[in-house]
């Protein structure tokens, strides 16, 4: 059964500066260039109805399309590194979507993500690789910065479990408005930083 989750693309240019730091780093497993995403939410393995649940509910958000930019970059695990990613920048637009998001997947009764959202591109699976390597790598590329560009969709996506880092199919495109769709204070007010995790 195919795993789920929600997620942004990243538009082809971005997704071509994100590929020019590929490399230089042993025990790497770089993901694909086409593979690239911002994940949302992972549901995981569900059942059809469960499924179809999801994609109408999620066909009933109503937000604006809005602007990102990726900044900087990090590894998962730092005492043990399991992952490269690009960061991005801090967006009250992204935080009230996937808030909502998150909020229609508790309405569904969807088992809850444990980790907290970090907002991120997963660029490499990491296997046994010398800390010292990875410290070395980042700092090398920690002025990397790419955008902005517009995010205009989002996208529900399914991948095998057995295949980490893609392929990924796209199951189901959301539009998102050209119009001005208020952002709660309460949201715009929340700042976030990338933090360890996954």
């Amino acid at each position: 059964m195919p795993r789920l989750f929600v997620a942004l693309e990243i538009p082809r240019e971005a997704a071509l500066s994100l590929s020019l730091l590929r490399g230089g780093l042993h025990g790497a497993r770089w993901i694909d260039v086409e593979n690239y995403h911002i994940t949302l939410r992972f549901i995981g393995d569900v059942d059809a109805p469960t499924a179809d649940e999801l994609v109408n509910a999620l066909d009933r958000i109503r937000r604006s399309a809005f602007e990102l930019s990726l900044v900087g970059m990090g590894s998962f695990g730092s005492k043990k590194p399991h992952s490269l990613w690009a960061g991005v920048s801090a967006s009250p637009d992204l935080m009230a979507l996937q808030g909502e998001i998150e909020r229609l997947c508790q309405r569904l009764e969807l088992r809850p993500d444990p980790r907290r959202f970090t907002p991120h591109v997963t660029l490499a699976r990491l296997r046994n690789p010398r800390v010292r390597d990875v410290v070395e790598y980042l700092s090398q590329r920690s002025n990397f910065h790419v955008g902005p560009f517009t995010v205009g969709q989002f996208v529900v996506l399914s991948s095998r479990e057995a295949v980490g880092g893609g392929p990924y199919v796209t199951e189901e495109i959301y539009p998102l408005s050209k119009g001005i769709v208020p952002v709660p204070q309460a949201v715009a007010d929340k700042s976030y930083t990338v933090a360890s995790g996954d």
